[in-house]
């Protein structure tokens, strides 16, 4: 069976577009355990400008109009009539996959739907009207097509049976590439420093919540650090809410990637991931992975992990409070106990999301 993954970008890791960072990752996986996988790509820049990989990517122009579809990209598809292939298309709420399913339908084509967090129940109350004129008008077409809908969380699944009840659900996390010299070192940062990672979006990520609590945690430790690595639209009202509620120590890195951003990680105490509407973030995987304690919401899909494997701290209520009373705990955590909350870090990650065990798993998608 031949696997193709359809996506909007190149699946570049070194972006920080997180579902091109994990489609890279799983199909490289997949690629390693002998299966027929490839990446394809819509995309306005044609230019190669990635790091040599182990499958093959076939980039297709995007077309002006988001519902329309290239020429090279339908005569791609039409060729692949009768053959044993199955397409994987990632992304919710994306116009041109209307247009895909309809013609995978008239090819009888097989295609299963990975929404990426896009149908949970929070992101489903954004743009609540705009979103069910949609669905009414377009997306409803793209999931009742598929073959089966893939969700990374628990809220993704609650949330599309709320506006589409279905049999057509499959629930398995994504994977985390573990390198063998992530290794947690001791922080060379003496003051507490709390971190996060991610895209810089200030409601969704819930960083008004973390600088909120950071703001009344300083209180007790004037010492403290919040460090924030990432970019994005948000940078400049981030920047804004800083400053108007006048906290300091606060350091905005801008995007890192590879080993400096891993440099970054190892030295905070605690990442900090309070998100309100989340697919499955790869940035607490990375810090687990190198042994930094969590704190996270349950919207994050990992807050079950977590709790499970004690690796650090699954809050209850996603308030500035329990926020501020998580960061006092860790703070007061002896240095024998943040020893062993790395362990259990690591441990979730190598046994709850290592890819080697998942691949089988994820062939039960594609039959």
């Amino acid at each position: 069976m031949e696997i193709i993954h359809l996506i909007l970008g190149k699946a570049n890791p070194q972006r920080m577009n997180g579902v091109n960072k994990v489609v890279h990752q799983l199909a490289t996986h997949q690629k390693r355990q002998g299966r027929n996988v490839s990446i394809w790509g819509i995309t306005k820049d044609l230019s190669r400008n990635f790091d040599e990989r182990e499958f093959e990517t076939q980039l297709f122009p995007a077309s002006k109009n988001p519902f329309g579809l290239s020429s090279q990209l339908r005569e791609a598809i039409q060729k692949k009539m009768g053959k044993t292939v199955v397409f994987h298309l990632h992304g919710g709420w994306i116009p041109v996959y209307a247009k895909l399913s309809k013609i995978f339908s008239q090819y009888k084509i097989r295609f299963v739907l990975t929404g990426h967090g896009a149908y949970n129940a929070v992101a489903m109350q954004r743009s609540k009207s705009v979103k069910k004129l949609y669905f009414t008008l377009f997306e409803k077409k793209v999931v009742q097509r598929a073959h089966k809908i893939h969700s990374i969380g628990q809220s993704e699944v609650d949330g599309l049976e709320q506006i589409y009840p279905n049999n057509k659900k499959f629930l398995l996390p994504y994977g985390f590439e573990l390198q063998a010299d992530n290794i947690k070192k001791q922080s060379s940062e003496k003051a507490f420093t709390i971190g996060f990672v991610g895209r810089l979006d200030t409601w969704t990520k819930g960083l008004d919540l973390v600088i909120r609590a950071f703001h009344e945690f300083q209180k007790m430790d004037n010492n403290s650090k919040l460090w924030i690595i990432g970019d994005g639209p948000g940078k400049a009202d981030l920047e804004k809410f800083i400053s108007e509620n006048n906290v300091s120590n606060v350091v905005l890195w801008g995007c890192k990637f590879g080993s400096e951003k891993d440099k970054l990680i190892s030295q905070m105490h605690v990442f900090v991931h309070p998100s309100r509407n989340e697919g499955l973030p790869s940035s607490v995987l990375e810090a687990a992975a190198l042994g930094v304690p969590v704190v996270v919401s349950k919207h994050t899909n990992v807050a079950e992990s977590v709790a499970q494997f004690k690796a650090g701290i699954s809050l209850v209520n996603n308030t500035k409070e329990d926020l501020k009373e998580a960061f006092l705990q860790l703070k007061q955590t002896d240095q024998n106990a943040m020893n062993r909350l790395s362990e259990n870090a690591r441990k979730m990650v190598t046994e709850a999301y290592s890819w080697d065990n998942l691949i089988s798993k994820y062939d039960s998608l594609y039959l």
